[in-house]
């Protein structure tokens, strides 16, 4: 894997200090050619992560790991270097990072998407778009 990988990064809430989060670590690959890290399925898969192909973002390569009780542990996305996702992922986590404010309003909306008993990942995901758009968008 590590010639298919430029760069691996740490995103996703348990990336901002003190924001809440559920205990899965999401880590964000940074790849020159996709094929490579198709190729490196069979070592991912025996270090426990499954192969999900895009999952629904083009251009993606997604992997989870589980542990023995069948809960998700780790995300691993990997797009290739001309990617616009790869900014759009650092460019939030940065932005929460450096922001305390932001990152207290972001960790209360994900608090009241739950109260309200979203559960499925597609719906939880879908209920914070528009506030992860301007956040990132935000100067």
């Amino acid at each position: 894997m590590a010639h298919a990988l430029l760069a691996l990064h740490h995103i996703g809430s348990t990336s901002v200090p003190g924001l809440i989060a559920k205990p899965v670590i999401d880590m964000l690959g940074e790849a020159l050619d996709l094929a490579a890290v198709d190729a490196c399925k069979p070592a991912l898969a025996n270090l426990g992560y499954l192969a999900r192909g895009a999952n629904g973002i083009p251009g993606r390569r997604y992997f989870e790991k589980r542990d023995g009780a069948g809960k998700r542990t780790h995300h691993l996305h990997i797009f290739a270097t001309s990617s616009q996702e790869i900014g759009r992922h650092l460019t939030f986590r940065d932005r929460l990072r450096a922001n305390p404010a932001l990152a207290a309003d972001y960790g209360e909306l994900k608090l009241a998407i739950l109260a309200r008993g979203i559960e499925r990942r597609e719906d939880y995901q879908q209920a914070k778009a528009d506030f992860i758009a301007r956040a990132s968008r935000a100067q």
